[in-house]
């Protein structure tokens, strides 16, 4: 009986449930509208710090506007805190309030923020230019590069293929526009309250990063990540004082010694046991001291901010990808700006033929292939207007 009831459990926190579905797009719809204000507040000389503190406080008076009114309180808020990073920046950069860095006329600024209700989380990244009218030269061929890939992505992560042929696709898209994708990333399998599940695909395949082979599923959730760069690929840590963002390690206990520590991580603990946090949420002065021991004492996951070479160019989107019967559904993006890149993949089969495949399962709707590929680009998927758009 007990096992029996575990299996519907388990049914019942998939997509095999419509409640489920629908706090996945209830989610996703904030985090939309979350990237499209933080997006409006990107202008020269505007502190990065202040767009940050915008874009999470909109999420977490969003989120609280919701499933207010039901008997099981409701998990639900930030799923990742807002971080704007600029330019060769490749992630993370989400400084605290006494950081006064300013956007730039013709800053390439990548936004990466994720919400949550009740534990089912929708996370979006974008990457805009500043500046009016189109967007020319390497900036568009990374930009084009970053969405081609994810649109070919979004293809191939479907039940029946592997997180293998995703790895080795995105790779020869960026190739394709001569830039590289970074290594080091990781798009994750979402579940409930994880952000970071088992089932991956690796961004860049080598002898030092390798993950177990693993089949895409019906009724499983992803978070495809994908970051590309003008320049080798290979980010660096430059500085750990720029690190900010943190998630509580669950599996790991530690008696801290010093008051501050000790208050922090109780902190940390009531406000944010399981999903990344910024310090900018915590008290600021004791944050500094207690947060060093609970690194040392690996109590706390970091997120550094990483760094390709100054001069580089680095794009980043993400999206959440709800694996339905029906096909996927493509649940968190916003359009591109124009772009005009100096490398055409015209004349591309391979890419041109992973384009060309739909997102709707054959099951349904078996011969109706038109429709199908005019509902695909009804979603955001009309993003793929400007990458691929040299048609």
């Amino acid at each position: 009986m007990s096992s029996d009831e575990e299996v519907r459990e388990e049914k019942e926190l998939d997509l095999s449930s419509n409640e489920v579905v629908t706090k996945y797009k209830t989610a996703a719809e904030i985090i939309n509208k979350a990237l499209k204000l933080v997006l409006a507040e990107c202008k020269p000389k505007a502190k990065i710090v202040d767009i940050c503190e915008k874009g999470d406080n909109y999420i977490t008076e969003q989120t609280g506007n919701v499933y207010k009114n039901v008997k099981r309180k409701i998990e639900r808020g930030i799923a990742f805190p807002t971080c704007l990073s600029v330019n060769n920046t490749v992630c993370h950069f989400s400084p605290l309030a006494t950081d006064d860095t300013v956007l730039e006329a013709n800053d390439m600024v990548k936004i990466d923020m994720g919400c949550h209700i009740d534990g089912f989380i929708a996370v979006v990244a974008h990457t805009h230019v500043i500046r009016d009218g189109q967007v020319t030269g390497r900036a568009a061929d990374v930009l084009a590069a970053a969405n081609t890939a994810a649109e070919v992505a979004m293809r191939l992560v479907r039940p029946g293929k592997k997180n293998k042929d995703v790895t080795e696709a995105i790779q020869k898209v960026a190739a394709a526009y001569d830039c590289k994708i970074v290594e080091g990333v990781l798009s994750h399998q979402l579940k409930q309250f994880v952000i970071d599940g088992n089932k991956v695909v690796l961004s860049v395949s080598n002898a030092d990063t390798k993950v177990d082979d693993a089949e895409f599923e019906e009724n499983e959730v992803y978070a495809i990540d994908i970051v590309t760069s003008t320049g080798e690929g290979k980010p660096k840590l430059l500085d750990e004082k720029q690190t900010t963002i943190y998630k509580r390690a669950v599996d790991k206990n530690y008696h801290l010694k010093m008051k501050a520590s000790r208050f922090i991580f109780s902190e940390i603990s009531q406000k944010f046991p399981i999903m990344p946090f910024t310090a900018r949420a915590l008290e600021e002065k004791r944050a500094r001291l207690g947060l060093v021991e609970c690194m040392n004492h690996e109590l706390l996951q970091p997120y550094p901010v990483l760094h390709e070479k100054q001069g580089d160019l680095v794009a980043h989107i993400k999206f959440t990808v709800l694996l339905m019967p029906n096909g996927s559904d493509k649940v968190t993006s916003h359009p591109l700006q124009d772009l005009l890149p100096t490398i055409s993949i015209e004349d591309n089969a391979e890419i041109k033929g992973w384009l060309a495949l739909g997102t709707k399962s054959k099951k349904k709707g078996g011969g109706k292939k038109k429709k199908g590929k005019k509902g695909d680009a009804a979603e955001p998927m009309e993003v793929s207007k400007d990458a691929p758009g040299q048609e």
